[in-house]
């Protein structure tokens, strides 16, 4: 049985390939976290092991032990955090702890979570071999954090490392991100309260929004990649504000009027679009999920589980 550990997995996208990783896998799966923005309820049903620790330190690395493949998605996701020294001793030196690590157990895969965010406002469709040029100290972390990577996977051969470059995700156990959750589960809670969806005039904003399971999708296959490689994950068609809306009112049988207000922000993205050739080429990785089929699926899961 193939031995897996997922940092951050307690949080959105941790938790749910912790699950996919038993499910899918069959693999016996140890979740690290330190819970500061996890929640246990995200990992309720697990049949791993937890290891309450900060990814800073390195008390964790014999709890651990020897372990198939790393799967890093702890970070600090909040794209509003102005403390930079804390962002890059979380985001980028823990890094360098998680490769550590993998050197001294023999882990020969390291599959890392990078962003869309280390593009910044640069034409579309965002493409891998492009400058990077983010607009906050996050996208800057995770731009560096592909720096390391790239850097240590040439002097390490024998190692496998994969960096994803997350997009606009949504889906279930988002529901802890507090005011860093999806814009589609921001207006579900309006909506479901009745109020109108409040949006950003005039809701035609794009963005590459990409279903959760996609985004596992794409974890998953990346422990079959070749070789050592940063990829984009999205869904590589972009929708805007008034489409979620529009999907939102379908899937919920509402017909609720956005409710359209200024932009405070001076700088504020306009468009994301990933260029998925090097996801296909390396991970064969097919987006799965259109935005209104993603949508009717998650509105199904927080109805029952009566999120609002």
């Amino acid at each position: 049985m193939k031995r897996y550990l997922v940092t951050g997995g307690a949080g959105f996208i941790g938790s749910n390939l912790a699950f996919a990783l038993e499910k899918e896998r069959k693999a016996r799966v140890t979740v690290l976290d330190n819970f500061s923005s996890g929640n246990y309820k995200n990992l309720v049903g697990f049949s791993g092991d937890v290891i309450a620790d900060d990814i800073r330190s390195r008390d964790w690395f014999e709890k651990a032990g020897k372990v198939d493949a790393v799967f890093h998605q702890a970070a600090i996701v909040d794209t509003t955090e102005a403390d930079q020294r804390r962002m890059m001793e979380t985001n980028v030196d823990a890094f360098r702890n998680v490769l550590d690590y993998a050197l001294k157990y023999g882990v020969k895969r390291v599959i890392y979570a990078s962003s869309a965010a280390v593009y910044g406002n640069s034409k579309c469709p965002m493409h891998e071999g492009q400058e990077t040029t983010p607009e906050n100290v996050y996208g800057f972390s995770k731009a560096i954090m592909d720096n390391v990577a790239r850097d240590f996977a040439a002097d390490h051969k024998d190692m496998t490392l994969v960096g994803l470059r997350y997009f606009n995700v949504y889906g279930p156990r988002e529901y802890y991100k507090g005011k860093m959750s999806s814009m589609m589960f921001q207006l579900y809670n309006q909506m479901k309260a009745g109020k109108r969806p409040r949006v950003f005039k005039f809701g035609e904003q794009l963005r590459d929004f990409v279903y959760v399971k996609d985004i596992v999708r794409g974890n998953l296959n990346a422990l079959d990649a070749e070789k050592s490689c940063v990829c984009n994950l999205a869904s590589g068609k972009p929708g805007n504000f008034n489409e979620v809306i529009e999907a939102l009112n379908k899937a919920m049988k509402l017909d609720l009027a956005p409710d359209y207000f200024d932009n405070p922000y001076s700088f504020y993205q306009n468009k994301t679009q990933a260029d998925l050739r090097l996801a296909k080429a390396h991970l064969n990785y097919r987006p799965e999920w259109s935005l209104e089929d993603g949508i009717a699926d998650y509105v199904k899961i927080l109805e029952k589980a009566g999120k609002l």
